[in-house]
Parts: C-alpha cells; sequence; structure tokens
C-alpha cells in the first residue's frame, strides 16, 4: 500500500483513493465520503469493457435462441402460401371447366381468361413455374387433352415430411 499523505484541507490521499476528513452533518452529506476518482472517469466514458462484453454475450445468446425460431415461422409460411396458391389454382380449373365445358391448357390460360389475375409464384422455388399435369378431358367428345392439376416443382419435404411436390 502506498504511503498516505494529509494535506492541509483535511483529506488524505492515498494514492487512488481520497479520504474526505472534514465533519459535515449527515444531512448534507449525499455522496460517501471516500471517493474513487476512476468512477469519475468510468461514469463519464460509458460501459467498462467488461460490462461490454457481458451485453454482447447475452445479446448472442438471444440470438442464437431467436434465430432458429424466426427461420422456421418463415419456412411454416412460405409452405402455407404454396398450399393455398395451389388450392386457388384447383379451385379456378374447376371454374373454367364449368364455364367453358372444357379443360384448359395451362396455367397462362387461366390468365388469359381473367380466372387468375398473373400466374402466382411458387413461394418455395421463388419461380413461377409449376408442374401442369395433363389428362384427357372428359367432357370433350373427341378425348382431347387439358390441364387436370397444377403441382409444385419444388424439391425437398415441407415441416411435417410431406413432398412439396405431393401438394
Amino acid at each position: 500500500m502506498e504511503r498516505s499523505t494529509v494535506t492541509g484541507k483535511g483529506i488524505l490521499d492515498f494514492g487512488f483513493w481520497i479520504l474526505d476528513l472534514k465533519k459535515k452533518p449527515r444531512s448534507a452529506r449525499t455522496v460517501s465520503s471516500i471517493q474513487n476518482p476512476k468512477s469519475k472517469i468510468q461514469n463519464a466514458l460509458g460501459f467498462s469493457l467488461l460490462e461490454l462484453m457481458i451485453a454482447m454475450f447475452i445479446l448472442i445468446i438471444l440470438l442464437s435462441v431467436a434465430f432458429p425460431v424466426y427461420q422456421r415461422t418463415v419456412q411454416h409460411a412460405r409452405e402455407t402460401v404454396l398450399k393455398q396458391n395451389l388450392w386457388e389454382m384447383r379451385r379456378e380449373i374447376d371454374r373454367f371447366t364449368s364455364d367453358k365445358g372444357k379443360l384448359p391448357k395451362s396455367v397462362d390460360e387461366l390468365v388469359e381468361g381473367k380466372y387468375v389475375r398473373e400466374k402466382p409464384r411458387d413461394p418455395i422455388t421463388e419461380k413461377d413455374e409449376w408442374n401442369e399435369i395433363q389428362g384427357e378431358d372428359p367432357l370433350s367428345p373427341d378425348g382431347a387433352q387439358g390441364m387436370v392439376d397444377v403441382k409444385s416443382m419444388a424439391e425437398g419435404e415441407d415441416s411435417d415430411g410431406k413432398a412439396y411436390k405431393d401438394y
């Protein structure tokens, strides 16, 4: 420990620590009579390196938990949009067939006939390409072909283990 020195103003100096020896009434004391001059510098600069490291560590832990949840939520939303797009296109194939008395040739014919505003995008592949299943038109007297179903061209499986191509 360093030598302490007594100054003429009633203050004891112990190197980094200063002890105020003046007697003050209790009501006038708002701060401890022992003060560390470094604490004033740290308060002016903000956070210490240790505090910043702890905050970064907590942030990393929170992100490591939140990011996978976010990815699952986005994937589930894409699967839901894919199911909805397929359901609507199949419904419009049925409406087209009942209105025109024949099956449409493609999704583009549904767009041209204003049954679908625009060709929907597959949210999994992010393209507007669909597997158009062609089959014999039961309403046609000459056995013409038409689009009987539409499927996704996406590879892989959804979160339940069902292939996107089987939707």
